[in-house]
Order: C-alpha cells, then sequence, then structure tokens
C-alpha cells in the first residue's frame, strides 16, 4: 500500500499514534496546527529557557517521556506543523501550510485526533475582557507565555479549577477563590469510582491542601451570576447553586477581580469528522460525538478516533486510544495478523478500563444543572460573532423554532466565523428544553472548517 496513513492533530493522541505505527516500520504523516506537537496537555513551553518547574514533577517527566519517544520515531514521521485542516472527505484532505498554501493529501488511513474545545457558558458580562476559559488560562500557564495581573477568581466544575488554581499560585499569580458548582457530598458519592486511578485521587488530595496551606479558599455549590466593569473585568458575583444549578440571587456575593477562568468542561471538536460524513450520536451532556468501536473505529473502517475525539478522559488515556487506532491501521495493512493485533488492542484496553472507570465517576459529578441556561439576561450575547442575544432566541422559541436549522435561519447564530463553537451549545440546551427532544439536529460545517485566505485557492497541489 503506497499512501502513508494520516494523522490530524499533534497531541498525546495523534503522537502516540504516530510512534505506534513507527515501531512497526510504518510511516505517517502528523499534522498540527502549533508550531510544536503535544497539545494542549504536553506541549510544553513556546520559549527557550522557560522552567515548568511549578508545574510538579509528574507532569514534567510525563511531557519529557513522551516527546523523547516520539523523538526517537522521527524518522517515521512526516510531521507538518503549523498546518491546519480546512476539509476533505473520505479519501483526501485540504490543508492550509503555515505560508497560506492549500493542498490536497490523499490517504489510505486516517487517525482523527483534533482534540476539543471548551463549553462556552453564557452569562452577564462574559464577553467582557478579562473573562478566560479556564483551558486557554491554563495553556498559558502551562505555555510559559503570560500569567494573569491583579486578583484571579475561578469558578465552574471539574478537577481542572483546584490544579489550575495550584498551577496558577505557584506561578505567582493571586487566587482569590475556587468556585464548584457541584455540592461536596455529591463529589464524597463519587469516591469509589475516583479511586480506580488512586495517584490521580491523591493528587487531588494534594492540591486541596496546598490551597489550604496557601489561603485559597474553595466554595462547593456556589457557582458565577455575574461579571461587572466597565471596559473590563473589576469584580465578578457569585452565588450558591442549588442541585439544578439555579443561582440565589439574595444571596450573592461581590468579589473584586482582574481575571475570571471559567471551566464548565469540554467538548470534542467534531467539525471535521462531521464533514467526512461520519456517523454521530448525542452524548449524555448533550453535545455531539462521533461513534467509535473498540478498535477506535468510525462507521467509516479506515477513519479512526483518538484522543478527545472519542471521549473526553484525559492525556493518559488519549495516549492509549491514539496507540489502538495504530494497531487498527496496522492490522487492516496486514502489518499485524489479527491474534497480535487482538493481543496488543487487550493489552491497551486493560489500561483503559481504570481510566474509563475514573472519568465516569468525574462525568456524574460535574454534569450540568438544567438551570444554568437561565443565566443570561435578555440583553446578554449569545452569538459573539453575529451579536444574537438571548432575547433574540427566546422570540424565536416562542415564534415555534423547533431545531438547530431553524434557529440559524431565524437568528443567524453559527453563521460567524466560527461556525457555532461558541454558541451552539447554548442553543441546543434551549432547544431541547423548548421542543422536549433530545435531537434537535446540529449544524454541519461548511468549508473551510476555518476562515483561509483566497490567495489559498489560486494553486491547490496535490499528495499521496
Amino acid at each position: 500500500m503506497s499512501l502513508r496513513p494520516v494523522i490530524v492533530g499533534g497531541g498525546s493522541a495523534g503522537m502516540a499514534a504516530a510512534i505506534e505505527l513507527a515501531h512497526h516500520g510504518v510511516p505517517s504523516v502528523l499534522f498540527d496546527e502549533a508550531s510544536r506537537p503535544g497539545g494542549v496537555v504536553y506541549r510544553g513551553p513556546l520559549r527557550a529557557g522557560v522552567d515548568l518547574g511549578y508545574l510538579g514533577a509528574r507532569y514534567s517527566k510525563s511531557l519529557k517521556a513522551l516527546h523523547k519517544e516520539f523523538a526517537a520515531s522521527a524518522g517515521q514521521i512526516d510531521l507538518r506543523l503549523n498546518s491546519r485542516v480546512v476539509g476533505g472527505d473520505e479519501q483526501c484532505l485540504m490543508v492550509l501550510d503555515g505560508e497560506e498554501r492549500l493542498h490536497q493529501i490523499d490517504y489510505s488511513h486516517l487517525v482523527l485526533s483534533a482534540g476539543c474545545h471548551e463549553r462556552n457558558v453564557p452569562f452577564p458580562g462574559w464577553t467582557l475582557p478579562g473573562v478566560l476559559l479556564l483551558g486557554g488560562l491554563q495553556l498559558q500557564i502551562k505555555s510559559g507565555v503570560v500569567k494573569p495581573l491583579g486578583s484571579t477568581v475561578i469558578a465552574g466544575t471539574g478537577p481542572l479549577l483546584p490544579l489550575v488554581a495550584c498551577q496558577l499560585h505557584a506561578a505567582g499569580a493571586k487566587v482569590a477563590g475556587v468556585y464548584e458548582a457541584c455540592a461536596f457530598s455529591k463529589i464524597a458519592k463519587e469516591s469509589l469510582a475516583l479511586l480506580n486511578k488512586p495517584q490521580l485521587f491523591l493528587d487531588g488530595l494534594s492540591m486541596l491542601g496546598y490551597m489550604k496551606l496557601n489561603g485559597i479558599p474553595m466554595y462547593y455549590g456556589w457557582g458565577v451570576a455575574e461579571a461587572r466593569g466597565e471596559g473590563e473585568l473589576a469584580e465578578v458575583v457569585v452565588a450558591p447553586y442549588d442541585n439544578n444549578w439555579q443561582p440565589d440571587h439574595s444571596r450573592a456575593q461581590r468579589e473584586p477581580a482582574q481575571t475570571l477562568a471559567v471551566g464548565y468542561g469540554f467538548i470534542p471538536r467534531t467539525q471535521l469528522s462531521q464533514q467526512l460524513g461520519l456517523e454521530h450520536g448525542f452524548h449524555d451532556d448533550g453535545y455531539l460525538r462521533a461513534k467509535c468501536n473498540v478498535w477506535q473505529q468510525s462507521s467509516q473502517q479506515h477513519i479512526h478516533l483518538a484522543g478527545d475525539m472519542g471521549g473526553i478522559r484525559g492525556g493518559e488515556a488519549a495516549m492509549l486510544t491514539g496507540r489502538i487506532a495504530a494497531v487498527s491501521i496496522l492490522l487492516q495493512r496486514e502489518v499485524l495478523n489479527a491474534e497480535q493485533a487482538i493481543e496488543l488492542r487487550e493489552q491497551y484496553l486493560g489500561q483503559l478500563a481504570a481510566i474509563k472507570r475514573f472519568r465516569a465517576g468525574v462525568e456524574r459529578y460535574t454534569q450540568r444543572g438544567t438551570r444554568q441556561i437561565e443565566l443570561p439576561q435578555p440583553d446578554t450575547v449569545i452569538c459573539r460573532c453575529e451579536h444574537v442575544t438571548r432575547a433574540d432566541i427566546d422570540l424565536a422559541l416562542e415564534q415555534g423554532v423547533q431545531d438547530m436549522a431553524g434557529l440559524k435561519m431565524r437568528t443567524r447564530v453559527s453563521m460567524g466565523d466560527c461556525q457555532g463553537r461558541m454558541c451552539v451549545g447554548y442553543c441546543s440546551d434551549r432547544l431541547r428544553e423548548a421542543t422536549g427532544r433530545v435531537d434537535v439536529g446540529w449544524l454541519r460545517p461548511r468549508f473551510p472548517v476555518d476562515p483561509i485566505p483566497f490567495s489559498a485557492f489560486q494553486q491547490p497541489g496535490t499528495e499521496a
């Protein structure tokens, strides 16, 4: 077979897939839009001489180990950095390189490991300068690029909240408080599931101990209600949440802050998997995700899903799914026979099982309350690209809109450059509530999935 497997996304999943293929003598092509591989979790500092010691010894060890193994396999990996995959079909991809030239890349097998993006939760003031998504702030810390000035408030749900709080403090930033929307009793009920990964459980306890030692308060059952400021963030209004995440405004408190980091979880990046025509379904938490089997195969057997594309489970799980996808490709290319491939797959699945049980516990306690969708006020912007407010969406629902396509036509949500990444989650939540249906449709992204210059179309090349 002359065509090389192509991997989209140079995070931990994509790197692991390329390494696994290289170990068996199969060269691959790896595309990533960043200037260095590793993804959000393992990219490392963007400048030479930056010491990331404040992220902890275990992180530094994992970072070095992955990049060392990847470097050892470099002879078999055609790494294309600063390259964005902007579309494709079941036989080829369209790639924009660092010089803004468009290329058609044919492939025999494909691994989609494009990662995820953060769930946006609109609330009054969420568009103010100084209000950031938690993962974006952590990426800045991990890259050694910048740290926030003044006081930082962290709000949302999940284990990333205390982790970023500790990393921020260790990097020299001031953390005013961490507001976890889930009640402590609900988290405690998941202790047995969380013990499936004892080291991660102990890491969590040590983070809470670090926060207490350094005077960083942790509030359970509290969340953000509003962000205020003239031209930039000046204060955050927080309030206790009930079990459905309805804020009690009568007990709201104001916290002076220059930075608000909000984290309500992550959603797989499905723009490319939708363009490729893969079969998708809805997660219990409302978002769309592509379907895959135990071989990480999508509805088209030669196209595989790895990392967050197949489930949000963290860096270690991402590497295992990348390796399983590579094993499937090795079987399809007859580099491994069925017995060898199944044995290797079962080895990786065994390691993945404990992580899945751990993540199931995390997903249960971080499940969003249904009343969170009531946070925006009528004049709160929902779609930032087209400046669509909650009042616009309310009116469309009152007029009988039943699905995402109808809402798009009525209000222009998702018609901007981001193609709905920022607003489609909130809009689908509102539609499900209004209609009582789980499936309210999804907006298939148009080509190109990211904006590109017209000059890129002048002489597109074809590469096998």
